[in-house]
């Protein structure tokens, strides 16, 4: 696993996100209103929303499209919703984020 450095926890608002291009593909980056930061595949696997435009709360996001809500801990959809999104490692040090990426598995995908 490598580590990619993507910026400050400052750049990201309190309950908000942002999206990320990475080897991997898109990565929504997400901060909760107690200041953890998670990372998550950008694409709900019910019709492909982008969950960096969704609503953070709590641990959770909500799809902006079809208001399934995920869980920013394990990716699992809650409630009745079936699905999942990959979950990504995430470290926090001096204000910077870094995102943990095996580039094995962008190089198997090829």
């Amino acid at each position: 696993m490598e580590w990619f450095d993507i910026g400050r926890i400052s750049d990201i608002p309190l309950r908000g996100a942002r999206c990320v291009e990475s080897p991997l593909g898109r990565v929504g980056i997400f901060r909760t209103a107690d200041d953890k930061v998670y990372a998550i595949e950008d694409h709900c696997p019910h019709r492909g929303g982008p969950l960096s435009q969704g609503i953070v709360h709590g641990a959770s996001v909500t799809c902006p499209l079809h208001n399934w809500v995920f869980s920013l801990e394990t990716g699992e959809a809650q409630g009745a919703d079936e699905g999942a999104v990959k979950t990504i490692p995430v470290k926090l040090v001096e204000g910077r984020i870094s995102l943990g990426l095996d580039l094995t598995l962008a190089a198997a995908a090829e």
